[in-house]
């Protein structure tokens, strides 16, 4: 069992949980995650780690509640205790080699796991700009954070509400076009943003890296679930990933099979309210 040690509210959608896991908390690096069950008959659900603390053995989670099985896990506080964690798993990010101007780009709650990716960088000595954008003001979340871990950021919001008005792409487009240059690229968050992403970075030949998020089960390589073409090839995101070189990637065919379960969500979701009513 895994102790909840903080639970906090970012937005009506997302929710911070602090956990009690030293071993994880040992070991994780940015870039990867853990896979939780809420209980014994839960199903598995991936989360990337969003922060990592080994001197107290605490790692946090950032999700959003889409599902069945994060309504569960939202609907436990501080002193519950979940069935399950497994991690860290898949590969840490890596930058490339000679690599100093890093651009960290977040869309919606993807910013979640664009923070930890920042904090790592900037302490590590590299200049981080950060791009986050969001709907509107009402869902901006770690924007303290964001500002603790890069040296410059840019809020965007599609609707004007807060910071710059319009996507993360044409802040990108902008900053580059007025003489920022960007190493690499980090973007993370709804795969059309991210996919908008690399069309802007690939015309000024930057290196972009993307975290994926296919369906994925046992997240050790043996379900084929999360499985994702890039270059041609099959690759497997839960041991190979979740980076990879967004230029490669089948966005397309991502987002085709990421869709293939949508219906019977939306039905387990209907089901969480008939239960609670």
């Amino acid at each position: 069992m895994f102790r909840i040690l903080e639970k906090k509210v970012l937005n009506p959608n997302v929710t911070l949980m602090v956990f009690d896991a030293p071993f994880i908390a040992r070991k994780a690096k940015a870039g990867q995650f853990i896979i939780f069950r809420v209980d014994e008959e839960g199903e598995r659900v991936p989360l990337t780690i969003a922060d990592a603390d080994p001197d107290k053995g605490t790692i946090t989670l950032i999700f959003q509640i889409v599902g069945r099985s994060t309504q569960k896990l939202n609907a436990l506080n501080a002193g519950d205790s979940i069935a399950d964690l497994v991690g860290p798993l898949g590969v840490a990010t890596e930058i490339p080699e000679g690599a100093k101007n890093i651009c960290v780009i977040g869309g919606g709650v993807g910013c979640a796991i664009a923070y930890p990716q920042a904090k790592t960088l900037h302490k590590a000595g590299y200049q981080v700009d950060v791009i986050a954008g969001f709907r509107n003001k009402d869902i901006v979340i770690l924007e303290n954070e964001f500002r603790a871990a890069c040296d410059e950021l840019v809020l965007c919001t599609d609707d004007g509400s807060y910071g710059i008005k319009g996507f993360v792409t044409n802040a990108l487009d902008e900053r580059i076009q007025n003489g920022h240059k960007y190493d690499c690229v980090i973007a993370i968050g709804p795969i059309p943003m991210m996919k908008f992403v690399c069309e802007v970075t690939k015309k000024y030949s930057i290196k972009t890296i993307v975290s994926l998020n296919p369906i994925m089960v046992d997240g050790t390589g043996m379900c084929g679930g999360c499985r994702v073409t890039v270059g041609g090839k099959t690759r497997y995101a839960c041991v190979e990933g979740p980076d990879f070189d967004g230029h490669e990637v089948d966005f397309d065919e991502l987002m085709h099979r990421n869709g293939t379960y949508k219906e019977r969500e939306a039905e387990c979701r209907m089901m969480q309210l008939a239960d609670k009513a």
